[in-house]
């Protein structure tokens, strides 16, 4: 007997999937039927895993094709399983830290190019701005941060919160500021293996006294390392910031960085690049711009990422200066230097927003044995 295709799909009309309510036709499930003579193989998708389900199906459709059709059919039934996605949830959820409303972490993927000048002056903006603002140097092995705000001989004291001590961060140009540089000689090195970094870390963040802030500014060390899943598996970080050099070798880490950020493991968002050192103008010649490091390098990278570009900043030596006395750039009233990273700062505010009205809240991540071990394919 020669099998007819429309016979086949009448006789599954009157089957149901396993845990569903409509038959096998109406609700798309059966993908293909195709006969040959007497032959006939049945393509059908279930969204049921188990393996109940699979048999249950198969037997079902072997069966109405014999009463229903023809009942020495020779039948195949190929039946294939598309569970739907559930999230992962995040099993750790981390400590949310009481009064923070948003932890930005700025970071890059290579030294050297001006992550702590930026996050200082980040910083400074944000408080000229009216916002309250903390800056934690999570730098452990290069903390510069305290020299950057002229609090390199200052010593965290401990206050007494809920009956709990807690240390109090040193405060300078309305900025709170804790680092691991506090705690050290200036002579000394920090030579620790990564958990007791990530633990110093733990308690510059949980057993301080930051009070109310609009923005706890993360300065991360360079490249993409156990410091980093250590901040991130401890804080659900609002989002990232990346700063890089326009340099081809400094975009190849920067790339790096953004990638680590987006790893599904992770899945902290990235509010943009920031572009320093995009050129460099004489004082004596303000009108000129010599492209020392190349041209918009990091910009044409964000457009290839698809990620904001939050603007760029010259190579100038009051900036230098400026991190090196201990009163940032950004406190030039009056300045270029001031406007600029104002714009900056106000773009990494206007992605804040747009970033807390689109997507839920970070949580901080699950780190496993091997999470984020592996190489970031992006």
């Amino acid at each position: 007997m020669k099998l007819n295709k429309k016979d086949i799909l009448t006789a599954l009309e009157s089957i149901t999937v396993p845990g569903e309510g409509q038959n096998m036709v109406e609700s798309g499930a059966v993908k293909n039927v195709v006969t040959f003579g007497d032959e006939v193989i049945v393509e059908i998708t279930i969204k049921n895993p188990s393996l109940q389900a699979k048999k249950r199906t198969e037997v079902d459709i072997l069966k109405t094709i014999h009463e229903k059709v023809y009942e020495k059919a020779k039948i195949k039934v190929n039946v294939k399983v598309e569970a739907p996605e559930t999230p992962k949830p995040n099993v750790i959820k981390g400590k949310p830290v009481p009064g923070i409303q948003n932890i930005i972490a700025v970071a890059s993927g290579k030294g050297g190019v001006g992550k702590s000048t930026v996050t200082a002056n980040l910083a400074v903006s944000l408080a000229k701005m009216g916002f309250k603002v903390g800056v934690l140097d999570a730098d452990i092995y290069g903390p510069s941060i305290p020299i950057m705000f002229d609090v390199v001989n200052e010593k965290p004291l401990a206050v007494n919160v809920e009956g709990k001590s807690k240390m109090k961060p040193i405060e300078n140009y309305n900025v709170k500021v804790l680092s691991i540089g506090f705690f050290t000689q200036p002579n000394q090195a920090v030579v620790w293996r990564g958990p007791m970094a990530a633990k110093a870390l733990n308690q510059m963040i949980f057993d301080a006294h930051w009070g109310e802030l609009d923005f706890l500014l993360l300065d991360l060390p360079p490249g993409t390392g156990d410091i980093h899943l250590s901040i991130m598996q401890s804080l659900p970080i609002t989002g990232a910031v990346i700063v890089s050099t326009p340099q081809n070798v400094a975009l190849a880490d920067a790339k790096k960085g953004v990638a680590m950020f987006q790893q599904d493991s992770i899945n902290v968002p990235v509010l943009g690049l920031i572009e320093n050192m995009a050129y460099f103008t004489p004082e004596e010649l303000p009108n000129n711009k010599y492209f020392i490091f190349g041209k918009e390098g990091a910009k044409h990278l964000a457009e290839d990422l698809k990620v904001p570009f939050l603007g760029e900043l010259p190579l100038v030596q009051s900036i230098r200066e400026a991190g090196d006395v201990g009163r940032p750039a950004a406190l030039q009233t009056g300045a270029p230097l001031e406007k600029a990273f104002e714009k900056i700062t106000q773009n990494v505010v206007q992605e804040v927003v747009r970033r807390n009205d689109d997507l839920p809240p970070t949580e901080a991540i699950k780190i496993t044995t091997m999470a984020g071990c592996a190489a970031v394919k992006k």
